[in-house]
């Protein structure tokens, strides 16, 4: 019984230690986001997501399958020292600003932060945003007049905002605050419309100075000459006979008329020296400002030609190599074409010198094959004749005279013939046979002797020689012919 007890005991006990560790995994899983971090969790967090986003809140990792990291949302302070901006009339400005940057909250922009910041230390962040603000800073300055960067910061400003922000969105960034410093130029043209201001102010101050003190003493001389005027009036109505005191009052106003007329003289002289003064400021200042406008047009006109020009030039030369590439080109596959063409015609050759060697062969065999058969016919002629190859030559020899017979009346039809031979008389009326062949074969030697001579050829010995007739018997060859006169 005790024994039961202890094991329900432990059973118990496991069971309770094992709630407490799953309690404790649960509350070390359990991440609350502080208000200066943004939470990302990242892992299974669903579909066609790839990271959850809190700004506040908690929310329960799991473990295995989730994992969590923060991201600091305390402001960045970046220093940004443009130089050597194009402006919209190619003049280069240096626009010095600072910017305050801050990973964004917005719940549709967060999800970009994770995706590209996440694991970035400040460092790494505020180069990628100084990057992204060098670009739209130098969009901004090109689309906008000298004028109107020194003039309007507000619309600078503004349209700073507009396009680095947009940029830094798409990276989970957010712009807070940017603050523009002084706008310099390299050509002085900013300095000089300054200069030209601060002449013009100063001009308008010191003519309204002159106005106010040329006022002023007028009204005094207007008051002191009323005031005159009321006294002497009252001690002439008062002492009709004191005529040196008229003449004092007389001789006062006369010295009042020369003050007055000397404190409008000099307040004349103080306006034309500050008139002068304005001027001359006002020339100096528009001075400056021709030879800036004709620096910005020499530039300008420098850009719009010579820079083309330029360029046109290192297209013709980009052409031209261009074109003696494609000769080159063209050169090795020609060459290529003709190792090609001479390969093949070789290889031709070497077909058609094979082909005639068969040819050759072929012929070879076919002679051989004919005069193997003539041969054999021959030794069957020889043996049918019992053995006697004489009567085999005859016949073969009657077999073949009428191509003999045709060959030599193809010879000789061309040639003078002064000896006609006739052979055979025509005895037996024409039915001799084989003997009487035989017989004006024998007989008609000589004749065919002779008419081969007539023809200039000679026989074979198979026909047999005729004995040599002495030269007495053979009647002399006719004497030429005498030369007609011409």
């Amino acid at each position: 019984m005790n024994s039961v007890n202890m094991d329900l005991v432990y059973l118990l006990g496991g069971g309770a230690l094992l709630v407490f560790m799953a309690f404790l995994g649960f509350l070390t899983r359990y991440k609350r986001c502080p208000s200066d971090r943004v939470l990302v969790v990242y892992g299974r967090v669903g579909e066609g997501r790839s990271a959850r986003c809190m700004h506040g809140g908690a929310a329960f990792i799991w473990p295995v399958v989730q994992d969590f990291q923060f991201l600091d949302l305390r402001p960045m302070s970046i220093d940004i020292q443009l130089n050597n901006a194009l402006s919209k009339q190619n003049i280069r400005v240096s626009v010095p600003s600072t910017f305050t940057i801050g990973i964004t909250t917005d719940p549709d922009k967060m999800g970009n932060a994770a995706e590209r910041l996440l694991g970035f230390n400040n460092a790494q962040i505020t180069q990628l945003a100084k990057e992204i603000i060098f670009g739209q800073m130098r969009q901004v300055v090109a689309t906008m007049r000298i004028e109107e960067i020194n003039a309007d910061r507000d619309q600078l400003i503004i349209a700073i905002t507009n396009n680095v922000s947009t940029e830094l969105e798409k990276v989970g960034l957010r712009l807070i605050n940017v603050n523009i410093q002084d706008v310099t130029d390299e050509s002085g043209y900013i300095e000089a419309l300054g200069k030209e201001a601060s002449a013009k102010a100063i001009a308008d101050a010191k003519i309204k100075v002159a106005q106010a003190e040329r006022d002023s003493e007028i009204g005094k001389a207007i008051a002191d000459k009323e005031m005159t005027v009321s006294v002497a009036g009252a001690q002439a109505e008062a002492t009709q006979g004191k005529n040196t005191a008229q003449q004092q009052i007389a001789q006062s106003n006369a010295d009042l008329r020369i003050k007055q007329a000397e404190a409008a003289r000099t307040a004349q002289v103080a306006e034309n020296v500050a008139k002068a003064d304005v001027e001359k400021q006002t020339f100096d200042a528009e001075a400056k400002a021709q030879e800036a406008r004709a620096e910005m047009q020499r530039k300008q006109q420098y850009a719009e030609r010579v820079v083309p020009a330029e360029i046109a030039k290192q297209a013709v030369v980009v052409q031209s190599e261009a074109a003696a590439q494609q000769v080159t080109i063209a050169a090795e596959a020609e060459g290529k074409r003709n190792v090609i063409i001479q390969q093949a015609e070789a290889l031709a050759a070497e077909s058609e010198a094979k082909k005639i060697v068969a040819l050759k062969q072929a012929e070879a065999w076919g002679i051989k094959a004919v005069l193997e058969g003539r041969a054999e016919g021959f030794r069957e002629l020889v043996a049918a004749a019992g053995g006697n190859a004489s009567e085999a030559v005859v016949v073969l020899l009657a077999d073949q005279l009428p191509a003999m017979i045709d060959s030599q009346m193809k010879g000789i039809s061309n040639l003078k013939i002064d000896k006609v031979v006739v052979w055979g008389g025509g005895e037996g009326g024409g039915k001799g046979g084989i003997s009487h062949l035989l017989k004006d074969l024998i007989t008609g030697l000589p004749p065919v002797t002779d008419l081969a001579r007539a023809a200039g050829i000679e026989l074979p010995p198979v026909f047999g020689r005729v004995s040599e007739v002495s030269s007495e018997s053979t009647p002399p060859p006719p004497p030429p012919a005498p030369e007609q006169p011409k």
